[in-house]
């Protein structure tokens, strides 16, 4: 455990309380003039009782391809993930989570990279410099609405910072986030430079923290509590035998469907609810609202440019829809694809810029496996999020978690368990 100073003394000297867990997740915990040892309980009461499984650890099992051997975005190799979640007194549910494509300097390697916009309603930042040159140049973070110039300008101050960038005049980070404001002091933009810093130093290959951690901490999906899911798909050595991998930030509304079974119906907790029922649209409850967000991160290890890297982020949506998602107005839906394949990064050097790619590129016809493969990997990171997060409590609110119990009976009454 790390224990830091916070603050000043006009502010009691909060203290931050720092534990790093799988693949760089780290809680922060702010407390008032107390000791280490009541800051260790707090954080660890924060995760809201014990680990639950993974959506296929519980056998659901989705589609037909198989997953990587920790079935997380971490199955591509060299990419890495960072979470700092911050839970601070009775109002604070929010954090930051870092998506590395490698572990080098992104901005003198840059990977080929691609943006698809299901829904625009959101503030993802970075996205146009993405789409019309193909590359990525930074970190991808993700966090809450309102942090998003906050996060950005930090993720700047770490790349210019970085041995070998004393020359960079220009830097493009690339920030997603959804809006965490029903449990979380969304206007308090309580994620800043340190949080940054240590989401990024902190990532790494492994396990990937799901639920209630980092960007997700405060997020709300189809009405239960939401967060962060990852998955992944290898193809055979016959299609190639490359990685897909997914992770997620779910905020959004709809009518959960698992594995094709009506879940979020037979819970009684759906999108539109209220207005069938009763005919009015008066005061509907929250899981009546549809609204929110969801960013989807890709990562291969295909070698494949900006477009078709493109064409495998709109793929995404697919899987998204498979869940029972409504496609709101007030959802920003989008997809960030990104190929760590080596041959293909963009090298900051004398006259590089006009060198061809290393590697041949998978033609057009060559991309339907990896279709498929994101498509189930979107699909069950999102189950991920759900199966992972536990109840929280936030600004006066309590989001419960999907109850895995009585959701694992109606998939079983409709044969939506095992293959």
């Amino acid at each position: 455990m790390k224990t830091t100073r916070y603050g000043s003394k006009k502010n009691k000297r909060l203290r931050i309380s720092v534990f790093v867990l799988l693949a760089g997740a780290t809680i922060i915990s702010t407390m008032t003039s107390m000791g280490p040892d009541s800051l260790k309980s707090s954080a660890q009461r924060s995760q809201s009782g014990p680990a639950r499984q993974r959506a296929r650890e519980a056998g659901v099992a989705v589609g037909v391809l198989p997953p990587g051997q920790l079935n997380a975005i971490t199955d591509v190799a060299g990419v890495s993930v960072g979470h700092v979640t911050i839970i601070r007194g009775d109002n604070v549910r929010t954090g930051v989570t870092a998506i590395l494509p490698h572990g080098g300097n992104l901005f003198r390697e840059k990977v080929p990279g691609a943006v698809f916009i299901g829904n625009a309603f959101g503030k993802l930042a970075g996205s146009t410099q993405v789409n019309e040159l193909g590359e990525i140049e930074t970190p991808v973070t993700l966090t809450s609405t309102l942090n998003v110039p906050r996060v950005a300008d930090a993720v700047i101050d770490y790349m210019l910072a970085l041995p070998g960038n004393e020359d960079v005049q220009s830097i493009n980070p690339l920030v997603g986030e959804t809006n965490d404001g029903y449990l979380n002091d969304i206007r308090g933009r309580h994620a800043g430079r340190e949080e940054v810093f240590l989401a990024i130093r902190n990532a790494r290959g492994g396990a990937v923290e799901e639920g209630c951690v980092g960007a997700g901490t405060g997020t709300i999906a189809f009405g239960f509590k939401g967060g962060i899911g990852t998955s992944s798909r290898k193809l055979p050595p016959s299609l190639g035998g490359y990685t897909v991998g997914v992770l997620v930030q779910t905020n959004f509304g709809g009518i959960l469907t698992i594995n094709g079974a009506p879940v979020g119906r037979e819970l009684g907790r759906y999108y539109l609810k209220e207005e069938l029922e009763t005919k009015s649209s008066t005061n509907p409850g929250l899981a009546n609202n549809p609204d929110g967000s969801i960013i989807i991160v890709i990562a291969t290890d295909a070698p494949i440019d900006h477009r078709n890297l493109q064409r495998l982020a709109a793929r995404s949506m697919m899987g998204l829809a498979r869940t029972g998602a409504a496609g709101s107005n007030g959802s920003g839906d989008y997809a960030i694809a990104f190929s760590t394949a080596n041959d293909l990064r963009i090298r900051s050097a004398a006259n590089s810029r006009n060198q061809k790619p290393a590697a041949a590129l998978l033609s057009n016809d060559t991309m339907s496996p990896l279709f498929l493969a994101v498509i189930e990997a979107t699909e069950e990171a999102i189950y991920n999020s759900l199966f992972r997060a536990t109840t929280m409590t936030g600004r006066g609110h309590t989001i419960e978690a999907l109850p895995i119990n009585q959701t694992l009976e109606i998939l079983r009454k409709h044969g939506a368990l095992g293959h």
